[in-house]
């Protein structure tokens, strides 16, 4: 069994390679695409007891003769590598190359195999989903890709995994990880004001790295073994600790801050984070990967007593006074350009609006004391939809079955989005038929019922260019409504874009 592996010098990418240590039979060699040798060298020095496994395939992801070089000969691709943010944000160039053009590259090179073609695992992102909160803080695979304004990351994942599915990859699946608990998250997070992008009340389900490199383990060796199902193919999933893994963007924070002997709210002020625009969301569906392989082994709490025992330097923070705790490891970051404060001070209205609503909603916010906050404790159980809410919801049943979808399904699902299905008669029940489509803005496209239906994808103009235009959107679109409009007015009239340079704007829609 021939493996290939992108992104090992990541956190989920490097854990499922070290976890290979322990499980020699689930691959006879490991091929790891890797940029140069210093990276190559750290990794296959910490990977002593394979090294005789793996094979060092040096280039880029989205160079196509690194990618041919990296699947030949191999029975199964883990594409794991991203840049995910802070990166993305001061790099957004890098963020293109790696999570889109490289998910190109690397699907041309598999395609290219006529016989023995590799099977494609491809790591996605909770991301795609964008912001939820309140009435929508359970989501499952299906849900509308409503990407937040200026979330580059979360743009490129969805470009890149609809790349994917609508490949001429025999076998592929995508998994959308959620939120990870992984052991440098406290050192990777002093560096960058990306701490102040979440919310307070962001519903965020975790997965650890442990249980995360477990799961592609537990893929790697069902596949090995041939007890892995067909059906398990061609699907979307969400990867999520589940219930016990669920809480809300303070509860992360108070819980690593009680590490160093504090809590979130005495180290961050109510005005720290945004209000809107990041990504997280509870899973209902999260449990079907769990079903197949059985990967989870830790809770949110049973991560952060293991980050006491690996790192016992942090609990000394008890000993040292809060306020210094908090000059030296945030307070400063405050200032920091990817801060929401620090965009504020240079006038960039556009991220305002975008996380805010406004500048001066935010200068508001600084009057704002903990007691004038009301933090959300309850973790309430999903609530079942009927069939009646979903059609609202989704455009169709989403509870149907593959074999009880019908043409007019489609029809309503095109619909609800504003726009129409110009080809119901080529549906016959093949839900990887290709389908043809047209949006409310009259603008044509071509893909399978599964990636509309099941997966979320609906072309507008993010597709084609780094355009957020959900407010008009969503005056037609009843799908991104349910939504956008959690966190959005009807009111609002905004059209949020990069321009070349990757600066941000946020134009007023001319009616």
């Amino acid at each position: 069994m021939t493996i290939a592996i992108t992104g090992t010098s990541g956190n989920m990418g490097g854990y499922f390679l070290w976890s290979l240590n322990m499980s020699p039979a689930a691959a006879d060699k490991i091929k790891i695409l890797c940029r140069n040798k210093k990276k190559a060298k750290k990794i296959i020095k910490h990977n002593e007891a394979i090294r005789h496994k793996i094979e060092v395939v040096y280039g880029s992801i989205d160079d196509k003769e690194s990618c041919r070089k990296l699947v030949k000969d191999c029975d199964i691709v883990f594409n794991i590598c991203a840049v995910i943010p802070p990166k993305s944000d001061s790099n957004p160039e890098s963020a293109i190359a790696c999570n889109v053009t490289g998910v190109k590259r690397l699907l041309e090179a598999i395609e290219e195999i006529n016989e023995n073609q590799p099977a494609l695992i491809h790591i996605s992102s909770v991301a795609v989903y964008g912001n939820r909160t309140g009435a929508h803080r359970y989501g499952r695979v299906g849900e509308p890709l409503v990407s937040g304004p200026f979330e580059l990351y979360s743009a490129t994942k969805i470009l890149g995994e609809y790349s994917v599915l609508q490949s001429a990859v025999k076998k592929w699946a995508v998994l959308r990880q959620t939120a990870m608990l992984h052991y440098h998250i406290f050192s990777d997070n002093v560096h960058d004001g990306l701490m102040f992008h979440t919310p307070v009340d962001a519903p965020l389900e975790w997965a650890t790295v442990r249980d995360s490199g477990r799961l592609l383990l537990n893929i790697l060796k069902t596949f090995t073994d041939k007890t892995l199902p067909e059906k398990f193919w061609k699907k979307v999933y969400n990867i999520g600790g589940g219930k016990n893994c669920r809480t809300y963007g303070y509860g992360t924070y108070d819980e690593g801050f009680k590490i160093i002997g504090g809590s979130f709210k005495n180290f961050f002020k109510p005005w720290y984070n945004a209000t809107r625009n990041f990504h997280g969301m509870w899973y209902t569906d999260s449990d079907e990967l769990e079903e197949y392989f059985h990967f989870r082994g830790q809770s949110c709490t049973d991560f952060w007593q293991e980050m006491k025992r690996r790192h016992k330097i942090y609990t000394m923070g008890r000993f040292v006074p809060r306020p210094l705790i908090s000059a030296l490891f945030f307070k400063r970051l405050l200032k920091d350009a990817n801060s929401p404060s620090a965009w504020i001070k240079k006038g960039d209205e556009a991220r305002a609006i975008a996380y805010f609503g406004g500048s001066e909603t935010f200068k508001s916010r600084k009057k704002l004391t903990w007691n004038d906050v009301e933090l959300p404790v309850d973790i309430p159980e999903p609530t079942p939809m009927t069939a009646e809410e979903n059609i609202q919801a989704y455009g169709y049943d989403i509870d149907k079955a593959d074999k009880d979808i019908t043409a007019d399904d489609l029809v309503s699902v095109a619909e609800a989005h504003g726009g129409r299905c110009l080809s119901p008669e080529k549906f016959n029940g093949d839900m990887y038929a290709e389908i043809e489509w047209q949006t409310s803005d009259g603008e044509k496209f071509t893909a399978d019922a599964y990636t509309v239906l099941r997966a979320g994808h609906w072309l507008n103009p993010l597709y084609t260019e780094w355009k957020w235009d959900f407010d008009r959107l969503s005056k037609t679109d009843r799908i991104f409504a349910r939504i956008w409009y959690d966190s959005h007015e009807k009111n609002e009239d905004y059209v949020y874009y990069f321009d070349k340079n990757f600066k941000a704007y946020a134009d007023k829609i001319k009616n």
